[in-house]
């Protein structure tokens, strides 16, 4: 059974029962945005830094997302650990409660000022024309990516990690079926551009949501969801929080930061927006493995300590930094020496394609030190000891990365942004891995 091989029984078989399927999650869910660039590619570099400035944005409206995805994670996998299925339930129900409500008055927020968002970014006005459509309409129908998020956390949390892999794989077939539909409108459709690819995405996300509610209220492995899990539970809700507001921060740092970084890369030209914007993308890609190791690792770190193997927990963490090691430095070699190649595929002029070479040129060598603090992090967020990555990741993005960009940017150009960036991961591997090696997280309560 799937729980012993997390809280029994070989470490490396535990992990990987949970994080390929993870995995393969993580790359068909942040598929659906490289399918749009794709998709739009032909429509110009304008479209495709449209849809990549929405995205960034779209970023800045998830904090209160993801925060609840590792109270989730912490909460469901130590309730599952200690046996208590009903309680992981009711966790799940209340998280799921919190992000819509939350999620919605986010969603309407930026509906109305998105304008003001691209303007904040620096966004040329040809971008801003191609983008706000696009951004409104996924804004309006955020809900679906919450429900769709939540709920595939809570499976994972429970250590169920296929369900909600085969479900992303779902939205992603409707996503590639209807982005050329709408986007070029053959035969009867209609041709709707930039704004045909939000809303190909909007009703494959909506569809898929649908489903991962419908599985967890009839029983998805260890969790059954009923009409009384979704009634507020104060408790719940201040557990979840208190794990869940730090991460959500985190998520928020991060995404005010991508958003800094954007606006540190306009003045230099829609040329080096698009290389940058596809490059951070595909850099988003190579990252997915360190997310799925890190998720597989804060389940069993999770389910471990409710347990009582806090022994185990640290074991397993650190047998995911050493697999993804490993990756990490085949992904460095591979765009450092190969870059171009990965680039044309979304990119066709000559001078976006240099930019975003220099990009993986100085990032790629530095993937190492992503893959231990991901991974490091997400296990200390398993365990319910969320502050301290929040904290730690405050000081290197804005203490570090922020101040450092905008100097050596005036120096050196994107070669200087792309320098702060690879200096920022370096020192934020190092304070997580301290942190880690104290070993209060073991103690901690949820």
């Amino acid at each position: 059974m799937r729980e012993n091989k997390i809280i029994s029984g070989n470490l490396l078989t535990g992990l990987f029962s949970l994080a390929t399927p993870m995995l393969m999650q993580a790359l068909l869910q942040n598929l659906q945005s490289i399918i749009d660039l794709y998709f739009v590619g032909s429509l110009g570099n304008s479209a495709v830094a449209a849809v990549s400035a929405s995205g960034t944005v779209l970023f800045i409206m998830t904090p209160v997302l993801m925060g609840a995805s590792v109270g989730i994670i912490a909460m469901v996998s130590r309730f599952i650990g200690q046996g208590d299925p009903e309680q992981a339930s009711q966790t799940a129900g209340q998280s799921l409660t919190l992000a819509m409500l939350f999620g919605s008055v986010i969603a309407l927020t930026g509906l109305f000022f998105s304008p003001e968002l691209f303007a904040l970014m620096k966004t040329p006005p040809e971008v801003v024309a191609a983008g706000l459509s696009y951004l409104q309409i996924s804004l309006c129908f955020s809900f679906t990516m919450f429900i769709l998020f939540l709920g595939n956390a809570a499976m994972q949390g429970a250590g169920d990690a296929w369900t909600p892999m085969k479900i992303m794989a779902f939205s992603n077939i409707i996503n590639i079926v209807l982005d050329p539909l709408l986007i070029y409108g053959p035969g009867i459709f209609p041709r709707l551009g930039v704004s045909g690819a939000a809303w190909a995405t909007v009703i494959a996300q909506s569809l898929a949501a649908l489903l991962s509610l419908g599985l967890l209220s009839r029983g998805r492995g260890r969790l059954r969801l009923s009409r009384h899990d979704w009634l507020p539970n104060g408790n719940l809700c201040w557990r979840i929080a208190k794990i869940g507001l730090p991460g959500a921060g985190q998520m928020l740092l991060r995404s005010l930061m991508n958003a800094t970084m954007f606006r540190f890369v306009s003045p230099f030209g829609t040329s080096a927006l698009a290389g940058y914007s596809v490059s951070t993308r595909i850099n988003m890609m190579i990252l997915m493995p360190a997310f799925s190791f890190g998720n597989a690792s804060a389940t069993m770190v999770g389910q471990n300590l409710g347990a009582g193997r806090p022994g185990r927990a640290v074991r397993a963490a650190w047998a995911a930094v050493g697999i993804e090691l490993v990756i990490m430095l085949a992904a460095s070699l591979a765009l450092f020496f190969a870059a171009p190649f990965f680039l044309k595929i979304f990119l066709q002029e000559p001078e976006a394609i240099r930019i975003g070479t220099q990009y993986f040129q100085i990032e790629a060598p530095f993937y190492v030190f992503s893959a231990i603090s991901i991974v490091l992090s997400r296990a200390l967020s398993g365990a319910g000891a969320s502050l301290a990555p929040f904290l730690i990741n405050a000081f290197t993005l804005w203490g570090v990365q922020v101040p450092l960009a905008y100097v050596l940017s005036m120096r050196f150009g994107t070669m200087g942004i792309w320098s702060a960036m690879a200096t920022t991961q370096v020192t934020h591997a190092i304070l997580v891995t301290a942190w880690f090696n104290l070993g209060r997280w073991k103690e901690k309560k949820v």
